[in-house]
């Protein structure tokens, strides 16, 4: 059995040579803000594949996100800020010190002290006043949502059951329609937006994750639009040559359809 250390120094040493004098052009051409984007992409495409479930793709995609990680650490190293090492002594470190109750002997009940604790001891080692200091900027809406009210639920600021949780979506609900009812443009977007987030706080709340659950949505959407548009081609006319009834009634087949299958898979 090889050292779980083996093939890790290999990609170090792969990385560095790729980024050598004699390396490949377009690695050494490279910058961390050039490759930030490809950071988020490799991200998404592991949580695909570890939707579908294929855990060969699963294991190639966590090896593409390593590679984030290791070529940034490279062009650190090469600017002689930090190298690989000091990243993973950096996370080994912060583990051992958020974790007393296994490293130091403290105990705690449940799941729940640990993340209070977590967040405690987190707002200390930043000295900062705010426990929503460290939520990323560019994080997409809906996770963010669910970010700052995880951090809040954890130091105790949480409904208590979720009948309160669907209350507060009703009445968010209620005064979109007062907002729209009275034309006011900048209210109606104000409680649009406080709607939406009750929504993520119900999904929270649940124990779900709202960027998951739209996504779901988005993929059930598509496909039912697309077995529209190969029905439409399949009678040699255009979408724009549909009614909207004509289009509906398709929409109702799909999900007849989608449903069907759902049945016989489960059955």
């Amino acid at each position: 059995m090889p050292s779980p250390t083996k093939n890790l120094a290999r990609l170090l040493r792969i990385v560095a040579q790729l980024r050598g004098p004699r390396g490949c052009p377009w690695d050494r051409e490279q910058t961390h803000r050039s490759i930030r984007h490809d950071l988020i992409e490799e991200c998404y495409e592991a949580l695909d594949a570890l939707d579908s479930g294929n855990m060969r793709e699963f294991r190639d995609e966590l090896g593409d996100l390593l590679l984030q990680v290791v070529f940034h650490a490279q062009l650190a190293s090469e600017r002689k800020e930090f190298d690989f090492d000091a990243v993973a002594k950096a996370i080994a470190d912060k583990l051992v010190r958020r974790h007393p109750h296994v490293f130091r002997g403290k105990k705690l009940r449940d799941s729940k002290q640990v993340l209070r604790q977590w967040e405690t001891i987190k707002k200390d080692e930043k000295n900062t006043h705010s426990i929503f200091s460290e939520v990323p900027r560019s994080l997409p809406a809906l996770l963010k949502a669910d970010k700052i009210q995880r951090k809040a639920a954890r130091v105790g600021f949480d409904w208590q059951h979720v009948n309160d949780v669907m209350a507060k979506v009703d009445e968010e609900l209620r005064e979109l329609k007062g907002a729209m009812a009275s034309g006011d443009k900048k209210q109606f977007e104000e409680e649009l937006g406080d709607l939406l987030f009750a929504a993520v706080n119900l999904a929270r709340f649940e124990k779900l994750q709202a960027e998951e659950l739209l996504n779901r949505t988005i993929s059930k959407f598509v496909n039912r639009f697309q077995y529209i548009e190969r029905a439409v081609h399949k009678s040699g006319r255009r979408l724009e040559d549909c009614s909207l009834e004509e289009l509906d009634a398709l929409w109702e087949s799909s999900k007849h359809r989608q449903k069907r299958r759902r049945r016989v898979a489960k059955s």
